[in-house]
């Protein structure tokens, strides 16, 4: 099979020096990305020696093994760098961001969480270089993607998010494997969400307003998660009818975890249901992302309807399988902070949010260019 490699050099311009922060699955698959285009000097912090010996990269990397919790540590690391990417768990959000600030590096992360991204905010108030948040999948690019569909109409109704992270080949009751972050799981389906019913910006519960749909012949379910619409509900107030953003799983999913958090109360013990996940529910990098977004209102007084559908697959890429969430996460912190490096975003300081981001300047990126990735089979048809 072969290697898929897009990210090439653009020589005109100058190496830049970047951190990444968390040296996983997708911290391993942005250093690869990043580093292997060549122009990008990128160093990997972890506070594990065994996770950094582990780091899957073909492109060498410096790695550094350091507690970012120890004051001045990580602002140390950060001095004279171009930008820090945070692939750390959630709550590390904040001290990265505030390192970042004090040592004048631009900040990029991948939280889904509404508190971290609120703290980001803030900080990115006066800030002399520039705090993204929430340059994932979702929020991320299906954000980008829901602003592009919403700008072709003149009045917007609804606009309906759905993303999903699955098993190619569902084999347990779950009809799940776990594929990135498990502390971003359980967040996401533990902490309110946020929406737009009515007009109205509405607090909604996790795991809630369950509903089937098919795609491509698959039916699928979706479900209430936390943080998946990023900043859009307050970009879109007053604006937009209703706006909601759900998880994609297999039928049968969302009851089972409304049982293990509820019914046995796993919601007040995540750590004990992190360690069950872990055990108990394999990794795979067999995996489907699949994003589809429905926007509804009118245009030149008509009533109509657009919609956004794709699934990327699992590929090989710098000498080994990555997974379809590696690929798409990581895609889309590297598309973002590319466009940063050439003057491509709207401005160099402050606070960009994702749905600031034209979807065609996304997309015609390097990186960006991983969401037109199709399943082996797809490729070879074509």
């Amino acid at each position: 099979m072969r290697t898929i490699a897009i990210w090439l050099s653009t020589p005109d311009t100058l190496m830049k020096d970047i951190v990444i922060v968390g040296a996983g699955k997708i911290g391993s698959m942005i250093a690869e990305m990043l580093a292997g285009s060549g122009d990008y000097a990128v160093t990997v912090v972890d506070r594990s020696q065994h996770q950094l010996d582990r780091l899957e990269t073909a492109a060498p990397v410096r790695k550094v093994a350091a507690d970012i919790t120890q004051a001045g540590t990580l602002e140390s690391i950060l001095a004279g760098q171009f930008a820090v990417l945070s692939a750390a768990p959630y709550h590390a959000t904040r001290r990265i961001a505030e390192a970042a600030k004090a040592a004048g590096a631009h900040y990029l992360d991948l939280t889904e969480d509404v508190a971290s991204t609120r703290a980001v905010k803030q900080l990115a108030a006066g800030a002399r270089t520039a705090f993204i948040p929430q340059c994932g999948l979702a929020p991320g690019f299906i954000t980008i993607v829901a602003s592009d569909l919403a700008r072709h109409f003149d009045e917007l109704h609804d606009v309906r998010m759905r993303v999903g992270a699955l098993p190619e080949f569902p084999s347990n009751a779950l009809n799940y494997n776990l594929t990135w972050s498990t502390d971003g799981v359980i967040n996401e389906y533990c902490e309110p969400c946020e929406a737009i019913v009515n007009g109205q910006l509405r607090e909604t519960q996790p795991l809630e307003e369950l509903e089937e749909f098919s795609l491509d012949g698959v039916l699928y379910e979706a479900f209430n998660t936390s943080g998946g619409l990023g900043t859009l509900c307050e970009t879109l107030a007053g604006k937009v009818r209703n706006l909601n953003y759900r998880t994609i799983r297999y039928p049968g999913h969302a009851a089972i975890m409304k049982a293990l958090l509820n019914d046995l109360r796993l919601r007040d013990r995540r750590e004990l249901l992190k360690d069950i996940l872990e055990n108990a529910v394999p990794v795979t990098l067999q995996d489907v992302v699949i994003v589809f977004v429905t926007v509804s209102g009118k245009r030149a007084g008509q009533l109509l309807q657009e919609t956004y559908a794709n699934k990327v697959y699992a590929a090989p890429m710098g000498g080994r399988v990555r997974s379809a969430i590696q690929i798409t996460t990581a895609g889309g912190i590297c598309a973002v902070l590319d466009l940063l490096r050439e003057g491509r975003l709207p401005r160099n300081s402050g606070l960009i949010k994702q749905e600031e981001i034209p979807l065609e300047t996304f997309l015609a990126n390097r990186f960006g260019k991983v969401y037109a990735l199709k399943s082996p089979a797809a490729a070879h048809a074509a």
